[in-house]
């Protein structure tokens, strides 16, 4: 079950029982403020426990004006320029109460520490580290369903991951022969010179190796050459590696989004990394 996609006038948002919410992924600053009380009357109507916004500063009076919280915060956004909030909403007390906050602090401050240390960054020379091609998505889908029992994002399906690769994720993959060892992907916002480092899958059996830092570094160097500005990541907050991970590549913790996505069969607390791209 996918949360569906729909649009409010020039903006995009996500919802469903999946993740149990409305996402605003994309605001167009003439929606507001009408689209502040239509995602109210489609959480309440649909009965969902949280709405999640990416607003930009410009835009976000309403919407703290309606009960909206601060849960991040990324400057240079939009081309570089400005800042946006991630921002969420809470029909349901419950939700809004993190449910491990010891495990969400020991994983930050772990980071942070381990954040001191440089990237491995060499590939063992029997791997081969590359962009996908179409041909690749069987492969592909097969590994995000190994490691993931669930997503907010159709992954599972071939023909989605085609599909964005051919428009606007960058997806990159590492293989020993004809075995696909691990994976993660770019989601471009080409219009707003940013991308979500995002879709980080390691087989079971190669964990341990850091192959997600060699994925990472790959991304970043690919999104630079297609003119992304900011890189981003919305990364599970129970996981020491990721967070490990972009905190060595210098990114900057900038906030965690509570019982924000069911990824891996349940809803997990998300923690926002940000940093410019050169």
């Amino acid at each position: 079950m996918i949360d569906k996609m729909e649009t409010f006038g020039s903006s995009t948002l996500q919802h469903g029982k999946h993740s149990d919410r409305v996402y605003l992924m994309s605001l167009s600053r003439d929606d507001v403020p009408e689209i502040v009380p239509y995602l109210d009357s489609l959480a309440l109507i649909q009965g969902y426990t949280k709405i999640f916004a990416k607003v930009d500063s410009s835009a976000v009076a309403p919407f703290l004006d309606n009960d909206y919280l601060e849960e991040a915060r990324i400057p240079g956004f939009i081309n570089g320029q400005g800042e946006t909030l991630f921002l969420g909403k809470y029909f349901c007390s419950d939700r809004q109460l993190e449910k491990k906050p010891d495990l969400v602090q020991q994983v930050i401050d772990t980071a942070l520490v381990k954040g001191q240390e440089d990237p491995p960054t060499e590939l063992p020379g029997n791997l081969l580290c590359r962009r996908t091609l179409p041909e690749d998505a069987e492969q592909m889908k097969d590994l995000y369903a190994e490691v993931f029992a669930s997503y907010p994002f159709p992954i599972h399906d071939a023909d989605y991951l085609r599909e964005t690769m051919r428009s606007h994720v960058l997806y990159y993959g590492i293989w020993e022969g004809d075995d696909l060892l691990a994976l993660a992907s770019a989601e471009m916002d080409r219009s707003k010179a940013n991308a979500e480092m995002t879709d980080f899958a390691t087989h079971p059996d190669n964990r341990g190796q850091g192959l997600a830092n060699i994925l990472l570094s790959q991304l970043e160097e690919a999104a630079v050459e297609e003119g992304i500005q900011t890189a981003y990541t919305i990364a599970r907050s129970y996981s020491m590696g990721m967070n490990i991970t972009f905190a060595k590549h210098g990114y900057n913790l900038s906030g965690t989004l509570t019982s924000n996505t069911n990824i891996s069969g349940g809803l997990e607390s998300m923690n926002v990394w940000h940093k410019p791209l050169p």
